[in-house]
């Protein structure tokens, strides 16, 4: 069948803003558990999160895929030929990476200082901010707390109005 979603709209004639596309979204705070944040990421199949700082204010973002980058050691991933040989002993060892370690330890470090954006902040404006950060994710702040958060999918399905 053929939608009608948005039919005779022209687009963005009513200005999206972020706080309408922001979803509920776990967070961590910097000097947790970096396991415990992976498992979290695992178990909601989340492309990132974002992190807190002590007042509890998004500081940053930790996208899975640096955490993946942190389990594999640097020579695999400098020869990926590796891999195959070490496999089994890598995943092994994934858990004892991060064993220890807080979240702070396995931040990117262009990920760190995140701006959040504005409730009010344009659809495009939030894919601009999340296209130079390279970021999975955006933290959305109302009021100076934060909101929510706009993944890279739910900022797409927006703009395409899915």
């Amino acid at each position: 069948g053929q939608s009608t979603h948005g039919r005779g709209h022209p687009p963005y004639r009513r200005r999206v803003q972020a706080e309408q596309i922001a979803e509920e979204f776990p967070v961590v705070a910097i000097d947790s558990d970096a396991l415990a944040a992976a498992r979290l990421l695992a178990e909601h199949r989340l492309p990132g999160i974002v992190v807190t700082d002590a007042a509890g204010k998004p500081y940053a973002v930790l996208p899975a895929s640096q955490v993946v980058r942190f389990i594999v050691p640097g020579y695999v991933q400098d020869d990926p030929s590796l891999a195959g040989v070490l496999s089994e002993t890598v995943a092994d060892r994934s858990a004892e990476k991060l064993r220890g370690k807080t979240v702070r330890d396995v931040l990117p470090e262009h990920l760190r200082d995140v701006p959040a954006a504005d409730a009010d902040a344009t659809v495009i404006e939030v894919a601009a901010m999340m296209a130079r950060l390279h970021s999975p994710l955006i933290a959305v702040v109302k009021d100076g707390e934060l909101h929510g958060v706009i993944t890279a999918s739910r900022l797409l399905a927006a703009a395409l109005r899915v």
